[in-house]
Order: C-alpha cells, then sequence, then structure tokens
C-alpha cells in the first residue's frame, strides 16, 4: 500500500488524514457562528479593571 509496508505506519497516516479533515469540516460548520454575548458581570469586570488601568 503506497510502499509502507508495517500496518502500524499505515494506520498513523489514515488516522493523521482523517483527523485533519476533522477539523476542516468542524471549522466549516463553526465558521460563521457568532461570538457568546458578554453577560452584566463580564461588562461590570471590565468597567472595574479599565478604571483600575487609569488610576496607576
Amino acid at each position: 500500500m503506497l510502499g509502507i509496508e508495517d500496518k502500524y505506519v499505515a494506520v498513523a497516516y489514515i488516522l493523521c488524514v482523517a483527523s485533519s479533515l476533522l477539523c476542516v469540516v468542524y471549522g466549516l460548520i463553526n465558521w460563521n457562528r457568532g461570538a457568546d454575548e458578554a453577560k452584566t458581570e463580564d461588562l461590570q469586570w471590565a468597567q472595574e479593571e479599565k478604571k483600575l488601568e487609569d488610576e496607576l
């Protein structure tokens, strides 16, 4: 099989190609998925952080 005599090496190549394809499919499915919306806790934390940075 393509000059590969050991079946374990062939399996490793096949798994590498399969994982690459899986990553591409996952990326295509989640391509335009929107980001998580910011929670009020996150916004308050960002405001407090900005105030602290301005004070320094």
